[in-house]
């Protein structure tokens, strides 16, 4: 019994610190297409997802401490890759608000993806505060992504 809890909270954690790592690279991201962009509403925009994620970060490191774990500290080398890659795109096009906000559109719905995953997981059934959370998180992912559209409409 014990030895399926403790799995159980592992896998959780697991998980979490997944979702909490690609909050560390999209808040970097953010950050860089911030720098990277003219217009003052999509840097608005830019800046306010940064520090969303910034606070994103805090709330699933405080789940994951409430299991007993400890949080990831860092992003991953893949985010570290896209950051590269959204540097080089950038500097090679002609549209640079475009491409970011292409980026933007990308990594938001893969986000939501890794959401969708851990709350539709029959398998996992997560404490009520942990599924109030990602889905809290989720939607507002969904809300930058539809936004995110809306400003790539505008620059396009």
């Amino acid at each position: 019994m014990i030895r399926d809890i403790m799995k159980y909270t592992e896998e959780i954690t697991n998980r979490l610190n997944n979702l909490l790592e690609k909050t560390y690279d999209a808040e970097k991201g953010y950050k860089l297409g911030a720098e990277k962009v003219e217009n003052p509403s999509v840097k608005r925009f830019l800046e306010g997802k940064a520090e969303q994620r910034y606070n994103f970060g805090h709330q699933l490191k405080s789940e994951i401490l409430a299991y007993g774990h400890l949080p990831e500290k860092s992003g991953t080398i893949k985010g570290d890759l896209h950051r590269t890659w959204m540097n080089l795109t950038a500097t090679l096009s002609s549209n640079e608000e475009e491409r970011i906000l292409d980026e933007v559109e990308r990594g938001e719905q893969s986000f939501i993806e890794e959401y969708d995953d851990i709350l539709n997981d029959k398998d996992m059934v997560l404490a009520p505060s942990t599924e109030n959370l990602l889905i809290a998180q989720r939607n507002s992912v969904q809300s930058a992504l539809n936004t995110a559209k809306v400003y790539q409409e505008m620059v396009s």
